[in-house]
This record gives C-alpha cells, structure tokens and sequence, in this order.
C-alpha cells in the first residue's frame, strides 16, 4: 500500500487536484488540526470535500488522529520550540494515541494521501506520520506528491 503526502500552499488548485488525480489514491486523509481557515480557498474542509469527490473520484476522511496538538502546533510556529523538538513531541503524541491500532489500513491495498498546508513535507508532521505508519503498517510505501 502506498501513502502519499500532499501539501496546497504555494499551488494552484489545477496542480493540487491534478496531482491527487494522476496519484492513483483512493482517499484523502485530512490530518490538519484547522481545516477552515486556510489561505487556499479550495482546500477549506466543505470545498475540499466536494473538489476530490468530483473532480478525483477520491474519497475525503478527516483524520484527527493524526492531527497535532494546538499547544503544540502554536509553540512551534511561535519558535518557542524547534523543528526537533516539535518532532519528537509529536511523533510521541501519535505513539501515545496508538494511530497504528487505532486507524485502519485501506483493505484493498488501495493509496491514500495525508493532506496538510505546508508546501513541502521537509518540515511537515504529514510527513512524520506516514513514516511512523510505515513502521508500523506492513507493505507501506510513503511518496510524497
């Protein structure tokens, strides 16, 4: 099975949606913490919804498990902690949480996409997360679209 990660800033809404279409997933996994109030208007919860249904046939699940803390999330844009410190607290978070048991793996071996804003996954915990699943879930391959 393959998890694929996708960022929309810095995108147009034709290369989003192009590159979700082209990707062969079957879901998108929302794993943001805010899902409304996003600076690309195409990728608010309701419109992203309604954009991968029609445009992608792909299915939209939001995913709060694998969303960060807000204290967290807040502290690190705040500088207040660094990237390696914001990591280890948060793949500590989804340890905690036990994603691995708690989420279900697409039977069908079928793709999903982890969605988040950030343009690139370097510094992003959609990242962190479809490693740590791949640890944990067997057969995993992580693309990042």
């Amino acid at each position: 099975m393959e998890i694929a990660t996708i960022g929309f800033t810095r995108t147009s809404a034709e290369s989003f949606f192009g590159r979700i279409a082209e990707s062969g997933v079957a879901e998108v996994w929302d794993v943001r913490l805010k899902k409304s109030s996003q600076l690309a208007g195409f990728a608010k919860q309701g419109d992203l919804k309604y954009f991968l249904e029609s445009l992608c046939g792909v299915s939209y699940v939001e995913v709060p498990e694998l969303a960060p803390e807000a204290g967290l999330l807040k502290a690190y844009r705040a500088k207040s902690i660094c990237w390696d410190d914001y990591q280890d607290a948060y793949l500590n978070l989804i340890r905690t949480r036990r994603v691995e048991q708690v989420l279900n793996a697409p039977l069908n071996g079928s793709g999903i996409a982890l969605l988040c804003s950030e343009d690139t996954p370097g510094q992003c915990h959609r990242r962190l997360a479809a490693e740590y699943l791949q640890q944990h879930w067997k057969g995993v391959v992580v693309r990042h679209l």
